[in-house]
Order: C-alpha cells, then structure tokens, then sequence
C-alpha cells in the first residue's frame, strides 16, 4: 500500500521550495527586531568624575534613577573624583564604545585639558556626546558688611577702581569656573581684582561670610542658603536669563555687558564609537526624563536646571566653551599645575 504524501499531488517541488524559503524569510524578518533592540540587556555604568553629595552627583542620580527604569536595566553611579574630573574622563574615553559605559560630563572636566598638561583626552574629540542635562547657574556676592555700598556691577567696577591693587575676590580655586568667570568679567569691565584661590566651595564661602575675602564668584547651589538668610549679597548671575531661585538678581549682561554669559553646565558623554542608534535612544529618553515637572523640581532643589540638548547641539556647545574659556585660561596664564 502507498503511503499518503505529504503535501497535495498539486504542489510542485518547486512550490514547497519557494514556501520553504518565504517562511525562513519571515523568520529572519522576525528576529531582525530583536536583534536590533538588544540594548540595553545588562548594567549601565554612569561615571561622575566628582565626589557624592556635589550638583553633577546629584543630578546624575536623579536622571539615572528614571533612566534605568524607563530602559529596563540598572543604571549604577560610579563616583571617580580627581584632577577637575580628568582622571575620569581620561579612562572614560578609553572604555568600550558599546553603550554601557556613560559620563555626567561638567564643565570644569570640559576645560580640565586647558589646565593640566597630562589630562589624557581632548575633550573636543575623545567622547561622543549624547545629552546635556542641567545648567548650573553662578552667582557674583559680595560680603554685605565689607562692602555695603556694592548692589551692582557698575558699583563693584567703581570700587574697585576706587581701590587699585587692593580688592581681592576668591573663588572654589585655581582655574576653577567661578575664577575663569570673574576674569572674564574683569576684561570686559576694564578693571582689576586680585584672585584668593581656595580649595573648595564651602571654605571660600565660609571666609567670604567671615569678611576675610569681601567677594566672590559662586556656584548658586552652595551660596544660596546664605544669600536668602542675608550673609551673603548677590549682586549679579551669569546665566544669559535671570534665575528662578534669585529672580530679582539680574544678569551681567543686563548690567551693561552685552553677550556675557557664564554658565556652568553637564550632560551625558559615551566614548568614541558608541553606535548612533544606542546614543540616540539615550538621548530620547533624556529628552522625556528632563520635560517632566517632578524631574524638574528635584534638580531645582539640587540648585540645577534642566536643560535639554540633543547631541548634535551639545557637541557645538563643548566646541564654543572650549574655545571660549580656553582663550580666557591661555591669556590669563592660569594653570591647575
């Protein structure tokens, strides 16, 4: 007895063939997808090139948080402090170009190859940008019982004019953005100051309050709680917009100097060759992330401003400060060394 065929007496070999074939197509068609959204498929890696508890920490935080759970997978802070954040970047640049290494780039490891010699990286070059994240605005205060007569630029610029070679200002330290900032100011203005570096924020801030040093280029986040409880007077900011938290502060260029604008900012860097599609989700999600309201709130108490930028903008953005601050370092002769 002849068994029964497989298929009908009117398929042709030929017709099986081309099945055979159409099914395997969609198969292929099928998985292509999939291979396509395999990242991400582990952990996450976001370097900060500064200690915890700082603004690019704490920001970095709390856009990594929403970041891991919109993409499904962990994304850890990894905190490398050093050199204006240059020991960082430099090992960051040479990481694996595979998504899974990021970096909250801030503006002094922007400039850090401006100031050390043996930084590692070109910061122009070494990266692949993917988004900015937050703007941190600076702010000029002055010590309100040393100089009680300075509300305003012009009268700082007239009472340091009025004191040649006598009035000092300090800042977080050598090459720092606050110092770049106030050199930028004083070039501009025409008048002379001299720099008090200090190591760090909180000790500069501490000796301005004491009256040691009468003035001083801040991050808003850490003298605002002595603006508001009156030890501290803010004067000017340098953002091209007045800020939320010192609405009533206007800017340096408001005050008589057109196209000023100092402003310390971050956003996420990949290394070289990190594939466009992985940056591109990246920076999809961190459009979303930062247009939320509660996003917004919480870098607003951190004393940052979220500030979206998509690669192509921000990689324009490191090219002008770069330049721009690079110029300011070289005439000035400053050096982290």
């Amino acid at each position: 007895m002849n068994k029964p065929s497989l298929f009908p007496a009117t398929f042709s070999r030929r017709a099986v063939l081309a099945g055979t074939a159409a099914v395997s197509a969609i198969g292929l068609l099928g998985t292509a997808p999939a291979h396509a959204q395999a990242w991400p498929n582990k952990m996450i890696k976001l370097v900060v090139p500064f200690p915890a508890g700082g603004p690019t920490d704490t920001a970095s935080r709390i856009v990594g948080q929403r970041l891991s759970e919109r993409l499904g997978q962990p994304v850890v802070v990894e905190n490398r402090a050093g050199a204006s954040g240059s020991i960082a970047a430099a090992q960051v640049a040479k990481s694996p170009a595979d998504g899974y290494t990021l970096m909250m780039l801030a503006t002094p490891t922007l400039l850090a190859p401006h100031l050390y010699k043996k930084a590692g990286y070109d910061t122009t070059k070494d990266f692949t940008p993917v988004a900015t994240v937050y703007d941190l605005p600076i702010v000029v205060v002055v010590n309100p019982a040393q100089m009680p007569s300075v509300t305003d630029v012009q009268k700082l610029i007239t009472h340091a004019k009025a004191r040649p070679g006598q009035l000092n200002y300090t800042s977080s330290g050598a090459g720092s953005f606050g110092h770049l900032s106030m050199e930028l100011l004083k070039q501009m203005g025409g008048f002379e100051m001299q720099h008090v570096p200090y190591k760090g924020g909180v000790p500069a801030i501490t000796d301005t309050i004491g009256g040691q040093v009468p003035l001083m280029y801040a991050d808003l986040v850490a003298a605002l709680p002595h603006i508001q409880a009156g030890k501290l007077r803010a004067i000017a900011v340098g953002s091209p917009q007045r800020v939320t938290m010192l609405p009533d502060v206007k800017t340096i260029a408001e005050q008589g100097f057109k196209g000023y604008e100092a402003v310390s900012w971050g956003g996420l860097m990949a290394p070289p060759g990190t594939p466009k599609a992985v940056v591109d989700r990246i920076a999809g999600e961190v459009k979303q992330i930062l247009a939320d309201k509660e996003i917004q709130d919480k870098l607003l108490t951190a004393g940052a401003i979220a500030a979206f930028q998509s690669p192509d903008q921000m990689a324009q953005r490191i090219k002008s400060d770069y330049a721009k601050w690079g110029a300011v370092i070289r005439d000035k002769g400053i050096s982290n060394e």
